[in-house]
């Protein structure tokens, strides 16, 4: 009960706060209000100093001034317009993570305490922050042994009031989900878990310095990607140090053509990466927009900050690979097939009339100019569709969506009239031509058979248990099935996976012992 009061007063003041900077309703919004929620609205803004804020964006203003949490909540947000409409995404989507930074002895005094030794000991230099954002800030520093690395430093209490948010979050989820047909639809409590799992990673920067050293296997034989290399020595929980990358940002197209990179080419590279990043490995960065990405002097794509990654079961990469080869093909039967078999569409729907509706959707742009054609906002306009069909949000599949639409503003900023089919094209095909041909049938099937072949003494000794069972449970009348038996035969099942084959094995037992009788 104490809790729920909490997590009213801190929804209160978050409105309160909403309804201050009018962020809460569109200014057509408002006027079509009854005069009693206007007035609920005006009284919210009593005794609240009038804000300092852009008007183009009061939403983003708001969330800023609400702290690091609803932030990061507002990012999350603008990947989900089923929940809070296309225009709020849209506003949503020019939210900057950045705040002020901490003061650099504070930095120093937390890089001590993780590290167990004085940031003397350990660095030559340390410069004041580089940039500050709501999780953390980065510093520039020089290693005692003279390598430049970059420090970044978790702000401190930031933990501590993203928990507290983070209740009040769930809180009105859960509220949306009891209420509303329509909200146990879009599953907003799977969509707080999965802003809890991510925020969670980013809280521990060792998880970050995991997904640079997991990336940095992945892509090792790649052309044209690196990311920086991860100094463990100098790295916790709170304190990440990584390679200082020297390069040119990839938002610097002048200076970019100076060097002489060809940018056509860098366009393919930043698509075609995170293409391979997601379907080949189902791991990606998930926040590659401008100011994370930098071009070295070998002419490498060179991602950075790790804080927010993205993953894709096996399921979901070939559900990727296979919708995109579709569009690509024009084959959209097999699209609608795809959705069907991931069990993403209910099976009583018509994959026919599914298919249909992808059609209206592939057809409009297949004949577009290349500058007008959008993977991004094609996967949008499919998400959107599946809405109709029953399809429960698979929020994974969004964090996809919404980092794909970043990465192909980063790749049309290099090439305006980059083509986007051809550019996908070699790293879907390689992919589909992998998993579904011989050889990949050949190893799903290898798979398969290690799977089996491990479980197989466990199903042997149940087989064993199961025969000793039955003999002693077999009298002279046959078969004596009494409660402590069933009991006993269902904690022989063992773990689930093993279940079918135990009964398989029960079954085949039980025929035998009919056989027996009837011989005798």
């Amino acid at each position: 009960m104490f809790a729920s009061l909490l997590n009213v007063y801190s929804l209160m003041r978050a409105g309160r706060t909403l309804a201050t900077y009018d962020a809460l309703l569109t200014p057509e919004q408002r006027k079509q209000l009854p005069w009693s929620a206007r007035a609920a609205l005006a009284i919210a803004k009593i005794g609240a100093s009038k804000p300092a804020r852009d008007d183009n964006n009061s939403l983003a203003a708001a969330l800023s001034a609400l702290g690091p949490s609803y932030i990061k909540l507002g990012q999350f947000l603008a990947t989900r317009p089923d929940l809070v409409g296309p225009e709020r995404a849209f506003e949503l989507k020019a939210l900057q993570d950045r705040l002020p930074p901490f003061p650099t002895e504070i930095a120093k005094s937390i890089i001590q305490e993780n590290l167990r030794v004085g940031v003397d000991a350990i660095f030559q230099e340390f410069g004041p922050p580089v940039a500050a954002a709501s999780i953390a800030q980065v510093h520039k520093a020089r290693t005692s042994d003279g390598r430049e690395v970059a420090v970044k430093v978790l702000r401190p209490g930031v933990a501590k009031r993203f928990a507290a948010d983070l209740s009040s979050f769930y809180f009105a989820a859960r509220l949306m989900e009891r209420f509303s047909l329509e909200g146990r639809r879009l599953r907003p409590v799977a969509a707080v878990r999965m802003l809890e799992s991510s925020m969670k990673q980013e809280l521990d920067l060792r998880m970050e310095a995991a997904a640079i050293s997991e990336m940095a296997g992945n892509i090792r034989n790649d052309p044209g990607f690196r990311v920086p290399q991860v100094d463990w020595t100098r790295t916790s929980r709170e304190v990440l140090t990584t390679e200082w990358i020297e390069g040119t940002p990839i938002s610097d197209l002048s200076g970019l053509k100076a060097q002489g990179f060809d940018l056509v080419t860098l366009g393919d590279t930043v698509i075609q990466s995170f293409l391979r990043h997601a379907i080949r490995d189902g791991f990606f960065h998930a926040d590659m927009h401008q100011g994370n990405l930098f071009i070295d002097r070998q002419g490498q794509l060179v991602a950075v900050d790790f804080g927010i990654v993205g993953r894709l079961g096996r399921k979901e990469s070939m559900f990727l690979a296979e919708i995109l080869y579709g569009f690509i093909t024009r084959n959209y039967l097999r699209v609608s097939e795809v959705h069907f078999e991931a069990g993403y569409v209910p099976a009583e729907h018509d994959p026919a009339v599914f298919a249909q509706a992808i059609r209206a959707i592939g057809e409009p742009i297949m004949d577009l100019p290349a500058s007008q054609i959008s993977m991004a906002k094609l996967l949008t306009q499919l998400f959107e569709v599946t809405a109709q069909f029953d399809m429960k949000t698979q929020p994974q599949l969004l964090l996809l969506q919404k980092t794909m639409v970043v990465v192909e503003g980063v790749a049309r900023t290099l090439n305006p009239n980059l083509n986007m089919w051809l550019s996908a094209e070699p790293v879907v095909r390689e992919w589909i031509e992998r998993k579904l041909g011989p050889a990949g049938k050949l190893e799903y099937a290898t798979e398969n058979l290690g799977q089996f072949l491990a479980g197989l003494p466990g199903v042997l000794e149940d087989v064993k248990r199961s025969a000793a069972l039955f003999a002693g449970t077999a009298g002279s009348r046959g078969l004596r099935l009494d409660p402590e038996s069933i009991r006993y035969m269902v904690e022989l099942q063992g773990e689930p996976k093993r279940w079918m084959v135990f009964w398989l094995a029960v079954g085949a037992i039980s025929l035998a012992l009919i056989a027996t009788r009837q011989l005798l």
